[in-house]
């Protein structure tokens, strides 16, 4: 096999594909991107021409630092929020409406829109794009700064989080990881070029002046490496930990990633699957509970927790309840209500008393409708909302996954109660 750094003598043109020259090339001052044509103010040209993307340099020092400003006025967990928050199928939409308003700008949806509209034609040279110029004429004032030059970088800044953003998410579904699962084995971002301002040599192989380099991100991948998507050092994207938190919010909603208590990725059941999960908890818990009429008033311990057969069915019912008001909230577009529950913590002089038949036939009654209404809600959702969920919080996935172990665990807490011999 060839050397895949070799060059056709006849031609400027290089490939690089190893790691190393990957990273070499990436920190090489005399590779730089390559150069944007410039053109009148307000039109893509012009914009490509303005940006710390296509610049080198001074020019790409002091645009950079604008860039950066921007960045660090951005929360993480704000960030975080925001990108979890709202249904919307578009990713591009979502990732650029989500900075729009971090960065405090008016009308996000319309900055959105005229965004994308821009990407198409941002990253490449191409013909006159007039529907795409419309739109970077739009987003200038909207920027919120009278500084063409603050200005521009503030629409590079959300026109490159547009494209690389919403493929990471991409990306990280369709592997079933989350967003640096994704970087390490499916990036978003396959190859970048660079443009030889001067000579000069890379791995041992001399880089003509003029030449065009192609860098070969996917075959750079080497375990173990960092992921080169966001590029290298000294032009590291300065925008990454940004990404992957808009990208994780996306993906698994607002609660904090450090938080253990936060659920796992799950399986990714059918629909109907999903909407069976809660009335077959119910079906184990109800089972259960026709042992309990037999219960001799001894409460049980889990996990230093005192249980009794009327706090596992309060505590299944009140959890039903809680997250049903949290996902008809979030539907509305209002925020969720406060849990007010004392939950598992307090032991109620309700919780102690026998358990009758008649208490029976009560639960069976409330947790049988509760299990019908979750069936019917789960199902009705259209099938995206349900990874893809309005409002901040676990997915809606996540709640229905979460609702049915839990009421397992507290119906398993007190478990199958056997009648007293004498009794039986």
């Amino acid at each position: 096999m060839s050397d895949p750094r070799t060059q056709d003598p006849t031609c400027p043109a290089l490939t690089l594909s190893r790691h190393e020259d990957v990273t070499a090339a990436l920190a090489d001052p005399a590779l730089v991107p390559p150069p944007a044509t410039p053109g009148p103010y307000g039109t893509v040209a012009w914009l490509r021409s303005t940006v710390a993307r296509f610049s080198a340099g001074e020019p790409h020092a002091r645009r950079r630092a604008l860039v950066v400003a921007d960045l660090e006025r951005l929360d993480s967990v704000e960030l975080r929020v925001l990108a979890a928050g709202g249904f919307e199928p578009d990713l591009r939409l979502r990732v650029v409406r989500t900075l729009a308003r971090a960065l405090g700008l008016a009308d996000p949806e319309a900055v959105a829109r005229d965004v994308k509209a821009v990407a198409r034609a941002y990253f490449e040279p191409a013909p006159d794009d007039p529907a795409a110029d419309a739109a970077v004429a739009r987003l200038l004032p909207a920027m919120g700064d009278d500084d063409p030059e603050t200005a521009a970088n503030r629409i590079g800044l959300l026109v490159q989080a547009c494209e690389a953003t919403a493929s990471l998410v991409e990306h990280a579904r369709r592997s079933g990881g989350g967003p640096a699962a994704a970087l390490r084995d499916d990036p978003p971002v396959r190859a970048m070029r660079r443009f030889a301002a001067r000579a000069t040599e890379v791995g041992g192989v001399a880089v003509p002046a003029g030449a065009h380099v192609l860098l070969d991100l996917d075959a750079a991948r080497e375990p173990g490496r960092e992921p080169l998507a966001f590029g290298a050092p000294p032009r590291l994207c300065p925008g990454r930990a940004q990404a992957m938190v808009i990208a994780e919010g996306i993906l698994y909603g607002s609660s904090d990633p450090a938080d253990t208590s936060r659920p796992a990725a799950e399986e990714p059941l059918a629909q109907d699957e999903l909407a069976a999960l809660i009335p077959e908890m119910i079906d184990h818990v109800l089972a259960l509970a026709d042992t309990w009429t037999a219960w001799d008033g001894r409460p049980f311990r889990a996990d230093g927790r005192t249980y009794t057969p009327h706090k596992a069915i309060r505590r299944v019912t009140d959890h039903l309840l809680d997250h049903w008001a949290e996902l008809e909230a979030r539907l509305a577009g209002e925020p969720a209500p406060a849990d007010h529950w004392h939950a598992s913590n307090v032991t109620t002089p309700a919780d102690l008393v026998p358990f009758t038949t008649a208490d029976l036939d009560e639960a069976r009654s409330r947790l049988t409708r509760l299990g019908r209404i979750w069936s019917l809600r789960v199902a009705a959702l259209p099938e995206p909302q349900l990874d893809d969920s309005p409002g901040t919080g676990w997915s809606f996935r996540h709640i229905v996954c979460h609702l049915a172990r839990a009421g397992l665990y507290y119906a398993d807490s007190v478990g199958p109660i056997e009648r007293p011999e004498a009794a039986r």
